[in-house]
């Protein structure tokens, strides 16, 4: 072997034994108190947290799941949350990912809801249509 062969093993032998593997970050707080210094004023019910930050069916999904699994999605979701990249979540990035959920949630809800309201299948929801699908019972019950 000649001298170039020799210093791209002797290269190649120093980049595998000082070689820092990649570690994977850490996103569980271990440390309780420092969860506890944070204001919380919920009653305990985390409920509502959980829907704005995964949208309400997700949330459902998320409530069936193992903690590993759980803490699985929950890290992959951080990555799309991180928007540039760096490792945190800045409160624009989280603001922005509870803007997109709660889009997402209302464009289905109208989705859903639209034919009930849309009684004569036309595409348009007149102020009558409306009236009968939200108030129909009361109407005809009522004695005007």
């Amino acid at each position: 072997m000649d001298v170039y062969s020799y210093v791209c093993v002797l290269l190649l032998c120093s980049c595998v034994v000082l070689g820092k593997p990649t570690l994977r970050k850490e996103r569980v707080h271990h440390d309780p108190l420092e969860l506890i210094k944070q204001a919380n004023e919920d009653n305990q019910s985390f409920q509502f947290d959980h829907e704005a930050f995964l949208g309400k069916e997700d949330a459902t999904t998320f409530d069936q799941l193992t903690p590993e699994e759980s803490k699985d999605r929950l890290g992959k979701i951080v990555d799309r949350i991180d928007g540039d990249g760096d490792g945190y979540v800045t409160i624009t990035e989280l603001k922005a990912w509870i803007k997109r959920v709660q889009k997402r949630y209302v464009y289905e809800n109208v989705a859903k809801v639209w034919t009930d309201y849309d009684l004569n299948k036309d595409n348009k929801i007149s102020w009558d249509e409306y009236k009968q699908a939200t108030y129909g019972y009361y109407l005809k019950s009522s004695p005007l």
